[in-house]
C-alpha cells in the first residue's frame, strides 16, 4: 500500500484534494477517464450498470487505494461509477501527471504495480465466492472486507452505513435473506448493532464452517 504522505510528496501541487460526503458520485460510467483517485480515507464502491439497467458492484475499497487507473492504458470512458459509502477524503491525480510518475519514479512504479496485482488478486477471489460459496458466506466475507479485517491487528471494527439493500447486491441475493443472516449473525455474537454495526473476527468462523 502507497502511503499518503509518499503520494504527496510525489505529486506536490499537481494534486487536486476532494472531500465528499457519504452517498455522493466521485464519476459516473460513460464519464471522460482522464485522472486517477487515491482513496486517504473512507470507503468507495464501484459499481457497473449494464444496458438493460441492472447494477452490479464490482469492488469496495478502503484508504490507501487507487481507483480510476484504467485511463492509464488508454480507456477513453469510465467503465463503471464510483459511489462513496462514507465520508472521503480523495486526491486526485491527472493522467499525464501519474503516467510521469511511473516512468521516473522506480519504487513507485513497483508499488503501484504491486497495488493493481493485489486488486487483481481481490477480484479473483471475489469472482471464486460468487461461484462457489453460500449467501450466507458471502455476506462474512463482505462484511469483513468492510471491517478491514486483518488489518492492523483489529480484531473488531464499525463499519459505515451500508444498507441491507447495498449488502443484498454486492453478494447476489435479496434483501430479505441479508436480514435473515444478519438477524443470525447478531444472536450468535457475530455482530452488534445499536444504531451502528460492530463486526468482531469470530464471524471468521462462517466462512471456514463447512
Amino acid at each position: 500500500m502507497i502511503d499518503r504522505k509518499t503520494i504527496i510528496a510525489l505529486v506536490g501541487s499537481r494534486r487536486k484534494a476532494h472531500a465528499f460526503k457519504s452517498k455522493r458520485t466521485i464519476f459516473s460510467q460513460g464519464d471522460p477517464a482522464d485522472s486517477v483517485f487515491y482513496l486517504e480515507d473512507g470507503k468507495v464502491q464501484l459499481s457497473i450498470l449494464s444496458s438493460r439497467g441492472k447494477e452490479a458492484i464490482v469492488a469496495v475499497l478502503d484508504e490507501g487505494n487507487f481507483f480510476g487507473e484504467e485511463c492509464l492504458a488508454g480507456q477513453p470512458l469510465r467503465m463503471a461509477r464510483a459511489t462513496t459509502l462514507s465520508t472521503c477524503s480523495i486526491i486526485e491525480i491527472k493522467k499525464k501527471t501519474m503516467i510521469s510518475l511511473v516512468r521516473a519514479k522506480p519504487e513507485f512504479s513497483e508499488q503501484f504495480i504491486s497495488h493493481l496485482l493485489t486488486r487483481n488478486i481481490r477480484i479473483q477471489e471475489d469472482l471464486v465466492d460468487q461461484l462457489f460459496n453460500s449467501s450466507e458466506k458471502r455476506l462474512a466475507r463482505i462484511l469483513l472486507l468492510l471491517a478491514n479485517f486483518g488489518k492492523d491487528g483489529r480484531p473488531d471494527a464499525v463499519i459505515p452505513s451500508v444498507s441491507q439493500e447495498t449488502l443484498a447486491e454486492m453478494i447476489g441475493t435479496t434483501r430479505s435473506r441479508v436480514s435473515a443472516f444478519m438477524n443470525k449473525f447478531r444472536k450468535l455474537g457475530f455482530i452488534e448493532y445499536n444504531g451502528e454495526l460492530h463486526v468482531h473476527s469470530a464471524l471468521l468462523n462462517v466462512i471456514l464452517h463447512d
